[in-house]
């Protein structure tokens, strides 16, 4: 396989702006669910969303040059495979994040990298989750993209093995579809899900082996047997990372095992898309994306011992 052309790879590069704003507009607008039924003229679309149909063909039309949508005569679009996933919940919310506030993040990391802080604050007038406590809207966009992405997690937790009863504590689990998912799989469990009291969630859909908990993971934690912790810890720096570890460690029985469903950064040059995201984390609230030693640094040092760690699921218990 040829190499790309060095001006190919930079092109790539320099759009990526308004790839981005050009899928967040089409999500936002709900285009790919418009386009569910089957291909439709550009003309009905724009009626629909009611927005300039020579503006949204232009968008459309770049969008289809990469595989998002397909124009299948002129100005008729149809889905794609790509567009589908799109239109599910949690890639619309995503899309609507990283075009909106992760997008406004984004546009000061010169600066983040110039200091190594986070400049949300300076540009929002808050910190991340203190704007999102007053942006409900955006709360609840930030946990359906969250929340999706948990029925493959849920899987991977399932296989882990469980014990009759056991209380399983998700720390930080937002609207409680990690728990709902792993207790599906695992009926024999328990759990709680523990995160502030405006997250975003559906608890009369509950079943009764499954409740809420409204708390602050710096302060306090509930007591169980295993503590999940599901894209929490790559939020925040090295200190605040170690703070919600204590906080657990503290409320543990002594034999807990903590599960961490977060990436681990390989080493070399592979693509890997936790590297990109550390760069959001900068931005967005001074965290990071970790690598193995950096795991094995923060969990050690917060009265853990890791017993397994690969991407995407690292197990420790408490010692």
């Amino acid at each position: 396989m040829s190499e790309r052309a060095p001006e190919a790879l930079l092109w790539d590069f320099l759009r990526g702006a308004m790839t981005t704003q050009a899928l967040a507009v089409v999500c936002d607008l709900g285009v790919p669910s418009a386009l569910a039924g089957g291909p439709r003229h550009v003309d009905d679309l724009a009626r629909e969303t009611g927005v300039d149909a020579d503006a949204l063909h232009r968008v459309l039309r770049a969008l289809a040059s990469d595989g998002i949508f397909a124009e299948r005569e002129a100005r008729v679009f149809a889905n794609t495979v790509a567009s589908d996933v799109a239109g599910t919940e949690a890639w619309k919310s995503f899309a609507h994040l990283f075009g909106g506030v992760f997008y406004g993040a984004l546009e000061d990391l010169a600066e983040a990298v110039r200091n190594g802080k986070t400049t949300f604050a300076e540009r929002f007038g808050a910190e991340y989750w203190l704007w999102l406590a007053s942006h409900p809207e955006e709360r609840s966009e930030f946990d359906r993209a969250m929340g999706g992405r948990n029925d493959r997690s849920a899987e991977r937790l399932a296989a882990v093995e469980w014990r009759d009863d056991e209380v399983v504590v998700d720390v930080g689990g937002g609207n409680g579809s990690l728990l709902l998912g792993l207790l599906r799989r695992k009926p024999n469990l328990r759990g709680i899900v523990f995160d502030l009291p405006e997250t975003n969630r559906d608890e009369a859909s509950f079943p009764d082996r499954l409740e809420f908990v409204a708390g602050d993971f710096f302060e306090r934690a509930p007591r169980g047997d295993t503590y999940l912790l599901s894209g929490i810890l790559h939020d925040w720096d090295d200190e605040r990372a170690a703070a919600i570890c204590r906080t657990i460690r503290a409320a543990a029985s002594p034999d807990a095992r903590l599960l961490i469903a977060e990436s681990v950064i390989p080493a070399g040059n592979e693509p890997e898309g936790a590297k990109w995201l550390d760069l959001l984390m900068l931005v967005l609230a001074g965290g990071r994306e970790r690598t193995e030693p950096e795991w094995r640094e923060l969990l050690g040092s917060t009265g853990f011992e890791v017993e397994q760690i690969e991407s995407g699921l690292i197990q420790a218990r408490c010692r």
